[in-house]
């Protein structure tokens, strides 16, 4: 490998991640396609699932020219029939010299098969460029794969004094306008949009994307924003007939313990689907829960909810980055936090963060940590 490659790779890397808000369930791809003489012949991304692949496009630009050039791909080219035809197939078929990777795909159906193939062809195959910056684009996907569960973020509106809500549950609005549009980029990535029954009842939230310039502002074209599905925590069925969510575009998705027929006659006529999972104290199993959205291809989760289910996920270990967007205000001593956690009286029992990013939103601070290990 030489400086070059990790060039290309980084534009790869770029044309990937125009796919952001538009390819779920499928990874977001991209593939440079650099000739013999070191210009580049061919760029691609993938698009929208079942749309062509990465690869695919950029040959397709290419054309004769790929033949004996160097295609640097982000993700291990497919090797299995999908929707699509395999790209390692076409690849070989093009006549390609050289193919560099960023990362082996995690899918078992691939997992270093697609490289056999062109290794097999002859083709000279490299691996491992830039591997860290694909696997953050891939995060969802790639926790799906290796774990079975969802990538999950939870999101947090607070002020400085880590508060989310006035005693009387007043919350709009915290943050600035600027955050609130970034929150937009947050849930349009986002297979999912988790909250609980509470929110619902005191905040009514549509949970939907709305700001729908974010997909020209990544390069991602005129493809259409996906609607997350929207996902309510609500053991008991206390879903309100004519909440906000329920009017939206898009899919709600109620996860409870109780299956009352009452409960969910109330419900019908309504696009909603229930999904009765088994209980923790009366409360729905959170862990099964993202195994279900596992098994629906949910790759990534956003949590936007309150202190009860935020930290009720945080104690269980479910939580692999936080988000908060700290307003520069203060609430006082009466206002909610940020999440429920009771029994931890000692300085031993705190659940460390490892903060990975801080920088201005308008005017705000996104504060972005990762939970360790929480004590047992």
């Amino acid at each position: 490998m030489n400086p070059r490659d990790y060039h290309y790779m980084a534009r790869a890397l770029q044309l990937a991640a125009r796919g952001m808000y538009t390819t779920d369930p499928n990874p977001r791809v991209g593939c440079v396609i650099v000739g013999r003489d070191g210009e580049v012949v061919g760029e691609g991304w993938h698009a929208c699932a079942g749309g062509p692949h990465a690869e695919v496009n950029a040959l397709r630009q290419a054309g004769e020219r790929a033949r004996g050039a160097t295609a640097y791909v982000t993700l291990e080219p497919c090797s299995h029939y999908g929707r699509t035809p395999p790209c390692s197939q076409a690849l070989i078929e093009t006549g390609l010299g050289r193919v560099v990777a960023a990362m082996v795909d995690p899918n078992p159906q691939v997992s270093g098969e697609g490289l056999d193939q062109l290794r097999a062809a002859g083709i000279q195959v490299e691996c491992g460029v830039m591997r860290a910056q694909a696997e953050e684009i891939y995060r969802g996907f790639v926790a799906r794969m290796r774990r079975g569960r969802p990538y999950v973020c939870c999101k947090i509106a607070a002020s400085m004094d880590a508060r989310t809500a006035m005693a009387d549950g007043a919350s709009r609005w915290i943050t600035s306008e600027a955050s609130r549009c970034d929150v937009q980029a947050l849930r349009a990535r986002s297979s999912a949009v988790l909250t609980g029954i509470g929110t619902v009842l005191m905040d009514d939230p549509a949970l939907t994307v709305r700001d729908r310039d974010i997909v020209e502002a990544a390069g991602g074209g005129t493809v259409g924003v996906r609607q997350p599905l929207r996902v309510v925590v609500d053991s008991r069925l206390r879903m309100p007939v004519n909440a906000r969510m329920l009017s939206q575009p898009g899919a709600t998705l109620i996860a409870t313990v109780d299956g009352d027929a009452d409960g969910r006659a109330k419900l019908q006529g309504r696009d909603v689907e229930m999904d009765v999972l088994p209980s923790v104290g009366g409360r729905v199993d959170l862990g099964v829960l993202l195994d279900r959205l596992a098994a629906r291809k949910v790759n990534e989760v956003l949590v936007e909810a309150g202190a009860e289910l935020n930290g009720a996920l945080l104690k269980a270990g479910l939580i692999d980055e936080l988000i908060i967007y700290v307003a520069p205000k203060l609430m006082g001593d009466g206002a909610r936090g940020m999440f429920r956690l009771p029994g931890l009286e000692r300085m031993d029992q705190c659940i460390p963060l490892q903060f990975t990013d801080i920088r201005r939103v308008g005017a705000d601070l996104r504060v972005t940590a990762r939970p360790g290990k929480v004590p047992g």
